[in-house]
């Protein structure tokens, strides 16, 4: 029998799919009917199906308001999917939008429907916010996250990691609960591609892709390339990525400015994929200097490039880089070690290069659809056997 699955979260999709969106989820059409309550791209809600039928909430400016929009809207449409579409599985992709599943959840339950819950961790949710962006009331916050954490956790049936660190965090949160552990989806195949494309690199660039917020440590990457600028006089730095907290992006600008460095260092807004694996693929090392991290799927999109890669010593990257085979791990915060490999990749071409092609190994061996849908299968025969177990139990009784 096919499961109907909602995905609750605070991703945001396009009308229609974006090209990683869209195999992904064509990927996960193959383990059941899905339903996929979100955010649009700006103001306009959005409702279409493609592999999956979305029900896309506006992308109102503040997070707090987007929680508001989650637990109240996405709470409603779920309870409306619940009774009048038959869904019993609900998958929320944090603990804080688990508050709204885990509602659902308890009132279903009061009107005779057994929904089951998977909520997952794909970071740090404790700290990772407080890295992201300056907050005010920062004791009433932390007690806010934290109860809503707790009732999602007690209303979980199964738990999903996607890194040892997660899967770790969440043991010792709630030491009872089921854990299945697999990957982000990563769409590597563009990458493969455009390393086949690249021909032989002689390329200076440094590389940064991700987000602009503390939490991701660009300014120690500044600070880094400052200290081998001068040695490297070819060298350049290029940090691509969405101003998700414009303060802090400013501050990096001005970081720049400071040190002289506006002709070497160029920032850019977030490309398509097509284009990211191209200038990955043509880039000396990809850089992901995090302060804390879930994972780390940029570097598995850059290994898949042949590119070496540096990453900070936090949260899910360890899983994915082994030091001084595919690329090098940094303590964080550390601009003179990071300095150090950056100086190291540069000055020796021919060994990274082999470095990028043992990374390019590993990245094939670590993510593929097939171990992403045995992932959730694994989840839906854990949710089954529960499913199974209850009812052998009311009919003991």
């Amino acid at each position: 029998m096919s499961e109907r699955i909602c995905f609750l979260g605070g991703a945001r999709y396009r009308d229609p799919l974006d090209v990683t969106d869209r195999k992904k989820f064509a990927a996960l059409s193959a383990i059941g009917e899905i339903f996929v309550i979100g955010f649009a791209h700006g103001m306009q809600p959005r409702v279409f199906t493609e592999h999956g039928h979305f029900i896309l909430l506006p992308e109102l400016p503040l997070r707090i308001f987007r929680y508001l929009e989650i637990w109240l809207g996405g709470g409603l449409i779920m309870a409306w999917l619940v009774l009048r579409h038959g869904v019993r599985l609900i998958v929320a992709q944090g603990p804080y939008e688990g508050v709204a599943a885990a509602a659902v959840k308890k009132i279903a339950g009061w009107l005779g429907c057994r929904v089951f819950l998977v909520v997952e961790a794909h970071g740090d949710f404790a700290a990772s916010v407080f890295l992201e962006r300056r907050i005010r009331f920062v004791g009433l916050y932390r007690f806010i996250m934290a109860r809503a954490a707790q009732l999602s956790f007690q209303q979980a049936d199964v738990l999903r990691a996607i890194s040892s660190s997660t899967r770790a965090q969440l043991r010792r949160r709630v030491p009872a609960k089921t854990i299945v552990q697999f990957p982000a989806w990563t769409d590597i195949e563009v990458f493969r591609l455009a390393a086949d494309l690249t021909g032989e690199r002689c390329s200076e660039r440094i590389l940064y892709a991700g987000v602009l917020t503390p939490l991701k440590g660009v300014h120690r990457l500044i600070d880094a390339f400052a200290l081998i600028a001068e040695e490297f006089p070819h060298s350049r730095l290029l940090i691509v990525g969405r101003r998700q907290n414009q303060a802090y992006a400013d501050e990096l600008g001005r970081q720049v400015a400071r040190l002289n460095l506006a002709d070497r260092i160029e920032f850019m807004p977030a490309v398509a994929q097509a284009e990211m694996a191209a200038l990955m693929a043509d880039a000396a090392v990809v850089v992901l200097p995090s302060l804390s991290e879930g994972l780390g799927r940029v570097l598995i999109e850059a290994m898949a490039t042949a590119t070496p890669v540096i990453g900070t010593a936090v949260g899910g990257i360890p899983d994915l880089v082994e030091n001084g085979i595919c690329g090098f791990l940094v303590p964080p915060d550390d601009a003179d070690t990071l300095a150090q490999r950056l100086r190291w990749i540069l000055a020796n071409p021919r060994q990274s290069r082999s470095m990028g092609k043992a990374g390019q190994t590993f990245a094939g061996k670590f993510f593929s659809t097939e171990v992403y849908l045995s992932g959730y299968r694994k989840i839906i025969q854990q949710v089954r056997s529960n499913r199974a177990s209850r009812h052998h139990a009311i009919a003991d009784f």
